[in-house]
């Protein structure tokens, strides 16, 4: 089990396996304290009630559990804790919950606190996720804090901003006939639409946004809050399918040109890159991106670096160029198209963005200084006159849903996406993909058919929008906001690539960036690695598969159980049809593929596989 997790994850450290909780037709699975995979019967209700503490820098706190207790039998489960949160300077926060679910569909999960000593948070208490898939954009009945009820509809559309605000309970139809209310006792709760960071939940937490955080929990004063589920309506619930049928593959229609593949190139990955040309020729990515940004020094020798790259492995080039906006536009980006000019770097695109962008602006902040965008576009289009032109958002798809650019005056626009801003676990990243055609099918709403490109988007964070920096994981672990991150070296990363690719190939992108060559984020391993220092990883086999497929036409592909295994499929110009399919889980899956030369094929955990 040691050696097969290693080359899953990129380390030997399993997550732990969840318990089951059950009460007739009602599921649930105890996972560290917090309830995941709420379901009635077959359908899935809730996708978390968590109670969470944020730290100054919105990362989240692993509390330390004692005296669990875990009772159950047929009709009811009850499970009690106590807990507490270590924060810095010895302050630290205990908590005792209780959890009781009944067979009647009634769960109550409630939490009360204690500051041993002053603690600072962002946000304590509790986030219940609802699910995305087949809710968005359906009914729902909204009681607010004054007694009031709204009959309203979850967003489609991704919502920068909270769809609700004030809320005591939220109701929605799981089949029809059949109702769920989730209730919040304790404090003031209000929902963000999570799709903004690729998250597959509508959030509904405690604290609005519009309070100062972060804030102070004053010592020895005790606050509690309740979450109550409750079920209503129909007699009867379908039974839970007992045996998993072979996953059914399905093509359709021919659609768009899947998009070029890029690596992101840094500064101190290029002599690496250089030292190994043969292997990033047999990658094949179409584009090189160059990270460039004066706010950390870049300069003259940075781009000469790049030009040698450049001129050892032909691509498409695009200089991903922040913006200080410190003093004159004009002259800042003529110094960069001079420098670029003497360096010899030769350039297919720029995109730009000013480096303020890079921090989120969250609901209720001000807005940073900045120069109208309309003015740093028109003065990058005077520096470089003769090749395309990019904006958007060099941080997520939240920032440029609440800051919407100009596109007008611009070839193309671009954003990326991170997994693991408010969760790390397996589970939650893989979800994530479900995400993604929501976040692309908003970006096409708000600007039509302009050129879209995304990335680079890993799983690792990059920069952290939200606080002073990325999380360092020196230890390898599994940390929302991490700067690194285990599974971007094992199997994993290699089935979330290709299920990215097949989330986001119907929007027709322009381009999509899944990765660097070399360093954290890249295709090829350091040391301490499933595979050997220098040796491709896993991921390499997924984007060299990727870029294989660019400009072939993508075909519309659906598998009968998308959250365990998604197909990418192609077609060339001489009509072959190419399959790639990726198994998101941790156990083996059988698939149907139905008309090419296999029948059936038996996926390992993580596999992803071609087919033609």
């Amino acid at each position: 089990m040691t050696a097969d997790a290693f080359l899953l994850y990129g380390t030997r450290a399993v997550e732990a396996e969840p318990v089951r909780l059950r009460a007739g037709a009602l599921t649930a699975d105890f996972v560290n304290g917090n309830l995941r995979t709420i379901r009635h019967g077959d359908i899935e209700v809730l996708r978390a009630i968590a109670y969470i503490v944020r730290d100054r820098d919105w990362g989240t706190y692993e509390p330390t559990l004692a005296d669990l207790t875990i009772d159950q039998d047929a009709d009811t489960f009850f499970v009690s804790y106590s807990a507490y949160c270590a924060g810095p300077g010895g302050s630290r926060l205990d908590f005792r919950a209780t959890i009781k679910g009944s067979a009647d569909g009634q769960l109550v999960f409630d939490v009360s606190a204690l500051p041993e000593s002053a603690f600072e948070t962002n946000r304590c208490g509790f986030c219940i996720l609802h699910p995305i898939a087949g809710l968005a954009g359906s009914p729902v009945t909204v009681e607010h804090t004054d007694g009031s009820v709204v009959e309203t509809k979850l967003p489609d559309l991704i919502d920068p901003w909270q769809p609700f605000k004030d809320l005591r309970a939220i109701s929605h139809e799981v089949r029809p006939g059949v109702t769920a209310e989730c209730r919040m006792e304790g404090d003031a709760f209000e929902m963000e639409d999570q799709r903004n960071w690729s998250d597959a939940s509508y959030k509904t937490y405690v604290r609005p946004l519009a309070l100062p955080w972060p804030y102070v929990l004053p010592a020895g004063e005790p606050l509690r809050q309740t979450i109550s589920l409750r079920m209503t309506g129909g007699d009867k619930v379908p039974a839970v399918a007992t045996a998993a049928e072979p996953v059914r593959v399905e093509l359709g229609e021919p659609g768009p040109l899947l998009p070029d593949i890029g690596v992101i190139v840094y500064p101190d990955e290029v002599d690496a890159a250089l030292a190994n040309l043969p292997v990033l020729s047999a990658l094949g990515p179409q584009q090189l991106m160059f990270h460039y940004d004066p706010t950390r020094g870049h300069g003259l020798d940075v781009l000469q670096s790049y030009a040698r790259l450049a001129a050892a492995y032909p691509a498409k080039t695009t200089l991903e160029c922040v913006v200080s906006c410190v003093g004159d536009l004009d002259a800042e980006l003529s110094d960069v198209a001079g420098m670029v000019r003497q360096a010899g770097l030769k350039l297919s695109a720029i995109a730009v963005s000013p480096s303020v962008d890079r921090q989120s602006t969250p609901p209720g902040s001000a807005w940073p200084d900045c120069p109208p965008l309309e003015d740093i576009y028109s003065a990058a289009r005077r520096a470089f006159p003769d090749i395309r032109l990019g904006g958007g958002m060099f941080s997520y798809f939240t920032e440029l849903n609440r800051k919407r650019v100009p596109a007008d005056l611009l070839d193309f626009v671009t954003h990326c996406t991170c997994p693991i801003v408010h969760a790390a676990d397996d589970l939650s990243v893989m979800q994530s993909l479900e995400a993604l055609p929501f976040i692309t099918q908003s970006v096409r709403a708000i600007f039509g058919a302009k050129p879209y490109r995304v990335g680079p988007s890993t799983i690792a964070m990059r920069q952290n929008p939200y606080g002073g920096a990325t999380k360092d994981n020196p230890g390898g672990q599994r940390i929302a906001m991490a700067d690194r991150d285990p599974r971007h070296a094992g199997l994993f990363a290699a089935a979330w690539t290709i299920g990215y690719a097949a989330r986001v190939a119907p929007a027709g992108l322009e381009m999509l960036t899944l990765s660097s060559f070399t360093g954290s984020f890249g295709v090829l391993a350091a040391s301490g690695e499933p595979v050997g220092e220098g040796e491709p990883r896993p991921i390499f086999q997924a984007v060299q598969g990727l870029c294989e497929l660019a400009g072939f036409r993508h075909v519309a592909a659906r598998t009968s159980d998308e959250t365990r295994v998604l197909t990418l499929a192609a077609r060339s110009a001489s009509g072959k049809t190419v399959i790639w399919l990726a198994n998101l889980t941790a156990s083996e899956v059988s698939v149907d593929i139905s008309g090419f030369e296999r029948r059936h094929l038996a996926m390992t955990p993580y596999a992803i596989t071609r087919i033609g």
